[in-house]
């Protein structure tokens, strides 16, 4: 006997509602919210999902803000960049944060393409010393096999002499 499974369909209303209780400050999670709605954790993982897709900073997993993802904090760096003091006021309140925690988060941000560029220019700089080592050491060793060669064409100069003449050791 197979069991249908009936689709529950969600009012845009409720969706919203309950993403934001796993938005700062609620932070809830998803367990505790499937728990007192009965909506699946799939779905409920989904809708988050989909509301970081949007750009919400939508951790959801009862972590302090201290312990979000770079992903999330990114986030906010983006949602409060052009806002002025009293929105950004407001905008802390409304999700449970701190003036300065995101300052701190836009300022990492801000330095993060500057440490890319920097550790760019030295493994530039590294790759160059280590192409001028390999080309050193080819250099080192094509001197080496060259006298390689020539030492072995003077054994068999001296083998083929001492066939011709003989031994002279002997004498």
């Amino acid at each position: 006997m197979t069991m249908k499974r009936e689709r529950i369909r969600y009012t845009a209303e409720q969706k919203q509602a309950v993403v934001a209780r796993m938005m700062p400050p609620q932070n809830e999670a998803v367990a505790k919210i499937n728990e007192e709605t009965g909506i699946t954790e799939a779905t409920l993982y989904k809708w988050r999902k989909e509301a970081r897709a949007k750009g919400s900073a939508t951790p959801g997993n009862g972590q302090t803000s201290d312990k979000w993802s770079s992903h999330d904090k990114f986030l906010v760096v983006m949602e409060t960049f052009s806002m002025n003091e009293a929105e950004l006021a407001e905008y802390c309140r409304r999700k449970g944060l701190y003036r300065e925690q995101i300052e701190s988060w836009k300022e990492v941000c801000l330095q993060a393409n500057g440490q890319a560029f920097d550790q760019a220019k030295q493994l530039n700089g590294q790759l160059k010393e280590e192409k001028q080592r390999a080309k050193a050491l080819e250099k080192d060793l094509q001197k080496k096999e060259k006298a390689l060669a020539e030492a072995a064409a003077l054994l068999l100069l001296r083998k083929k002499a001492q066939a011709i003449w003989g031994d002279e050791e002997d004498e």
